[in-house]
């Protein structure tokens, strides 16, 4: 833990046509950059992923807490609930937004990890098999990655998938996501805990959990 919170800056990324919005912190000394992938109705403001978010910072690692729909998509996504489960759709907003990093002066030299929740968990895995070898790590937190069943045997990024304990129909979801895994992975259940790890230290053990993680799997 490096002790000291790294601001966040405001960043507008235009990807397929779309400006996204985003809060991205940059450690002076990172290696890496964790880009999250948010579902289900979130946005970069869901106060559960800030808090990850800010673990990891404190980790030495740059974060992107980024909205991947537009304020018209989610609008509309909150009527019909249908951009969120939009799998393929999520993924290549993913993806733009992993060429602009590696596009950007200060963030091309980060390696790039994912962290998805929900339906975001789907979307980053989805976008890591189409990049096989430039994401170095995945972390899933009461994901749906069973999603994306199709594509997680092309996955060769190490894989973290949290689960509440007290989640069960999710945990089932996540066992089935984790025997079509072909890379190094993990199911990690946080004993007690619901869908949104909402019950005490719960979240804490999941940003533990993250950070180890992603320090632990240096990029190759």
């Amino acid at each position: 833990m490096t002790g000291v919170k790294t601001p966040p800056m405001r960043v507008t990324i235009l990807t397929g046509g779309a400006d996204l919005t985003g809060d991205m912190r940059l450690p002076p000394q990172a290696g890496a950059l964790v880009l999250f992938a948010h579902g289900s109705g979130s946005s970069r403001l869901s106060p559960r992923n800030r808090f990850v978010a800010e673990a990891l910072d404190q980790a030495g690692l740059a974060t992107l807490l980024i909205d991947l729909l537009t304020p018209e998509e989610e609008a509309s996504d909150s009527a019909t609930a249908a951009l969120r489960f939009d799998i393929p759709f999520l993924a290549r907003r993913l993806e733009g937004v992993s060429d602009w990093l590696k596009s950007r002066e200060k963030t091309r030299p980060l390696a790039l990890g994912y962290f998805g929740a929900s339906t975001g968990a789907a979307a980053a895995l989805t976008a890591a098999a189409s990049r096989p070898n430039e994401i170095f790590a995945v972390v899933s937190r009461g994901g749906r990655p069973d999603l994306a069943l199709e594509a997680l045997p092309r996955v060769k990024a190490p894989t973290l998938l949290i689960v509440g304990g007290n989640d069960t129909p999710v945990i089932a979801m996540n066992e089935e996501a984790a025997r079509a895994l072909n890379a190094e992975h993990r199911l990690a259940i946080v004993p007690g805990a619901t869908h949104l790890f909402q019950e005490p230290g719960a979240l804490e053990t999941v940003a533990l959990l993250a950070a180890d993680w992603f320090t632990s799997h240096p990029p190759k």
